[in-house]
């Protein structure tokens, strides 16, 4: 079992907190974990971003999962996308410290946290790039983004639920078309894949069977 270790660094804006999943071994890769939308609760306790981070630990990775600035006990503000993206790369950052530039790096994201995850890799280019259910393009208005959702590379593993009532199958197909990037879709579940993390978690973990880390 990994160990969990509590962390606290300094962000753009001030403090984020975190949780690192910790092998015993030394780690295959980093894994770093972006949770959903915080102005509508989503923090990096989501069940989602927790199922995603889990399966990363059981790929024997160096999981960081953080909150947001504003969400927890992270200081600052809501932006939109700006500001989290620079959270997450102050993350990234953090994590290549404690264990080297070398490891393979993977990033994830759920919802909110899969847009920034997104607009994150055209800057940090990870090995591996897994999003469940990006906000492709529906948001609020007091939430839109100052950036649309980027184009992603071609091996990017994306996950999305036939029900999906806050961001509908049908926008993620129009964004990943013209891609030709395959879409995993979930039948008869919805956003939050209620009673189907299970099931995320086997389509995550048969991505990286017989891939090299």
């Amino acid at each position: 079992m990994p160990a969990l270790k509590k962390f606290s660094i300094t962000g753009p804006t001030g403090n984020l907190e975190g949780i690192a999943h910790v092998p015993d071994d030394a780690p295959r890769a980093i894994a770093v974990v972006a949770h959903p939308l915080p102005t509508a609760g989503g923090t990096m306790d989501n069940k989602v971003a927790m199922t995603l981070a889990k399966v990363f630990a059981e790929l024997e990775c160096a999981v960081f999962r953080f909150n947001f600035r504003g969400v927890g006990a992270s200081e600052g503000e809501f932006t939109g996308g700006d500001g989290e993206e620079q959270d997450l790369l102050a993350v990234v950052q953090y994590a290549r410290e404690q264990f080297g530039e070398d490891l393979p790096l993977i990033l994830a994201g759920f919802s909110f946290g899969g847009y920034v995850a997104a607009r994150a890799a055209q800057l940090l280019h990870p090995q591996h790039l897994i999003l469940a259910a990006p906000a492709v393009g529906r948001f609020t208005k007091d939430t839109m983004p100052t950036k649309k959702m980027p184009d992603v590379s071609a091996n990017t593993l994306v996950i999305h639920g036939e029900n999906d009532e806050l961001v509908p199958l049908a926008a993620a197909l129009a964004w990943a078309s013209p891609q030709h990037l395959p879409i995993v879709v979930l039948p008869q579940t919805d956003h939050y894949f209620h009673r189907r993390l299970a099931q995320l978690r086997t389509i995550v973990l048969q991505h990286f069977q017989g891939v090299e880390l």
